[in-house]
Formats: C-alpha cells, structure tokens, sequence
C-alpha cells in the first residue's frame, strides 16, 4: 500500500479546491503529524477512480469516522452523527406521505411514500416502485435514500420507501419479510394509495439491492407480476459470511478489498453483527440459501425485467454482474451498467458527475418499464 497520488494535480471540484499533490509526493502524514486517510487509497487503486471522488474523499470523507469505525452503541445513540453520505430528510416534503406496514411477526415498520407532481403527471392512479435503502443490513433509515426517491418520482411514479429492520435488534432475514410484506401491502392497498397496482416496480442499493433480488424470485413463485427489478451495487452471494476476503470467487472482491468505502474490514464489521460464524448455521436452517446468497437461486426463468447497476471499484461489482449474466441465461430480459471511476456509494455524492447519470438512467428506465411518456434524455432532466 502506498501514500501516492501519482500524477494527479490540483483541482476545484463543485466548491473544493485542494491540491491532491504533485505526483510523488507523500501524504503519509500532515502538517501536523496526524495520519492522512487519504494513503488508504491503494497504488494500483487511485488512477482508476475519477479525480472528483478523490478530490471530496480526501476533503470530507478521511475526515470523519466511519460508523464501522465506532462501537454499535455510539451510533445507535447519535445517530445524526453518523447518517450516510447524502442523506436528506424529507419528512414534511410536499406530497411526501408516511405510513405503516405490518410485517409478518406483526411488527410495524416504516414506510414514506413520494407523489409525483399532479400537474406534471395528472391525479392518478400511478404506477409505484419501492425502494430499499442501503447500509449492510445494520444502518440506514429513512433520510438513507431521501434524495434519490424525491428523483425518481420525476418519473411520473409513486416512490414508496421501505424502513426494513436491521440487525442486530432483529435477526438477518427479517429484512426479507419486511420487503416482502411492503410488496404485498402496496398491492392490498392501490386503490387507497392511489397506485395502479399492475404497474409496480421494486430496487434498492447495496443491502437494497440485496432485498430487491430475493424479492424479485418471491414475486415470480407468488404470481405476482412485476415491471422492473432495479438493483444497485448489490451482493448476489452471502458475502457477510465470509471468514476472509478471499473466500469469494470473483475477482473485484480481491482487488477492491483494501479500496476506499467498501473495504473488507467494513464488510467484516456488517458479518460480524448480521452472520457471526457462530450463529450461520441456525440462520441457514431458517431460511432458504438462496435469500443469503440470490446467485444461488434454483430457478431463473420468467422473472421480471432488471436494470443492474455496479461501480467499476467496488467489492462486489463481478457479483452483482454475474447475477445478471444468470438472468440473461434464464431467458429474461437484462440491462447492466457498470460506472467507471466509481466507489460503491457513489450515488449518494453529488460532487460527483456520475451521480447525475445515474438519477436520470433510473427516471429513464422507470419511464420505460411502466410505460410513460417518451423515453429521452431531455425528458428526464425536466
């Protein structure tokens, strides 16, 4: 591992002028003799990611302590301390709803459904998608995801975000029955909410997307039709289970294992609380393989259509790729996008110019998938 950024110069990025160094130069250390995070970015790592990433990683995010970086305690107590990158709070929004679903042990979770412009997109029924928010199945809420549902329903479409229960307060798998119960309550609930109910659609990212895949196959057996899975950055295997980085198979895990976001130590931390070794072997008697592990699902055929989407330098990127290969091998219809220069969370940061472009893929892939208004780029930007 080196301190290098070789061959980067100095920039301004939306507002951040920082020199990155002159290529070279070693950031081990500060003026003041503090450790500079930014010497986590590996040599063979750097020049892949885009300069403005770089550029706001070592402004702001080597600054302040990751929520794996502090007790469970600590963030559980101050949880504004520790939000997510990019998170926004929109309760009290215009047309921004809450309301509650029972999950299948009866309890109550969360949900913050997001209406589109009526003026814009007439009074209704609208089709709907849900949303699953982020965080290794331990954080999140929410604000997690605010910002993007607020895009998507510039789609023309009714945003319903799902506050799925984390571990450790619940026992992994839950999550699971959470979705699956907000799925079905959308549907009971149309004509109330105002939803076409045969025009809904489903996506999250990372532990989201995770959610999103199991869900996908549940809907399939259950004989619900659905318009569009539309997973981000998500694992398709039981990554949390791993003993080490290198018990997984594909090579982005191995590469990316030391990168900044994801590392293996953040993953370690997530499988540490939602699959202790100790505890895998009840948790793989509770449920089907396949809900820890979607790759391993037994039937690939007639599910809906998917829109995956990965970032070049990201852990679980040739996973979440070759969940989609499986899909393309079952027969169904398949759209993968790979975001170079990109870290796992990069959707959450707006510096970034790859963040818009994925705000409008997903308001176009909306458009296509319910069928709405014409499909350009223009279109979506309005």
């Amino acid at each position: 591992m080196y301190c290098k950024m070789s061959g980067l110069e100095s920039t301004t990025v939306s507002g951040f002028a920082v020199s990155l160094t002159n290529p070279g130069q070693n950031l081990s250390t500060r003026a003041d003799n503090t450790r500079d995070e930014s010497c986590l970015i590996e040599d063979h790592i750097l020049p892949r990611l885009d300069p403005s990433f770089v550029q706001y990683y070592t402004v702001v995010l080597s600054k302040k302590p990751q929520s794996h970086e502090v007790s469970l305690a600590e963030t559980r107590s101050h949880p504004d301390l520790y939000r997510p990158t990019g998170s926004l709070d929109t309760s009290g929004y215009d047309r921004v709803v809450d309301h509650e679903v029972t999950s299948e042990d009866g309890f109550k979770i969360p949900v913050r459904l997001y209406y589109p412009e009526p003026k814009k997109f007439g009074n209704g029924p609208h089709p709907a998608h849900l949303n699953f928010h982020g965080g290794g199945f331990v954080f999140g809420d929410l604000s997690t995801d605010g910002q993007i549902c607020l895009s998507m329903r510039e789609a023309g479409i009714v945003v319903v975000d799902v506050g799925y229960r984390h571990c450790p307060e619940t026992i992994w798998g839950k999550c699971i029955e959470d979705g699956w119960a907000a799925l079905k309550w959308t549907r009971e609930s149309s004509s109330t909410l105002d939803i076409n109910v045969a025009s809904i659609s489903i996506g999250g990212i990372s532990a989201g997307g995770h959610v999103s895949l199991v869900l996908q196959h549940i809907a399939r057996d259950s004989g619900i039709p659905l318009r569009l899975c539309m997973a981000s950055v998500p694992p398709s295997t039981d990554v949390l289970s791993y003993k080490s980085y290198t018990d997984s198979p594909f090579s982005s895990f191995h590469k990316f294992s030391h990168g900044p976001i994801l590392p293996w130590k953040r993953i370690q931390y997530f499988g540490n609380i939602c699959m202790p070794q100790e505890s895998l072997p009840e948790l793989r008697a509770m449920w089907p393989d396949w809900w820890l592990a979607p790759i391993r699902a037994p039937n690939w055929t007639g599910l809906c259509d998917s829109f995956i989407r990965t970032a070049e330098i990201d852990p679980l990127r040739d996973e979440a790729e070759a969940y989609g290969a499986k899909l393309v091998a079952g027969g169904n219809k398949v759209t993968v996008k790979r975001y170079l220069g990109c870290p796992h969370i990069f959707m959450h940061i707006q510096v970034m110019k790859q963040k818009g472009e994925y705000d409008v893929d997903a308001i176009i892939a909306l458009k296509a998938a319910h069928g709405l208004s014409d499909l350009g780029l223009a279109d979506a930007k309005t």
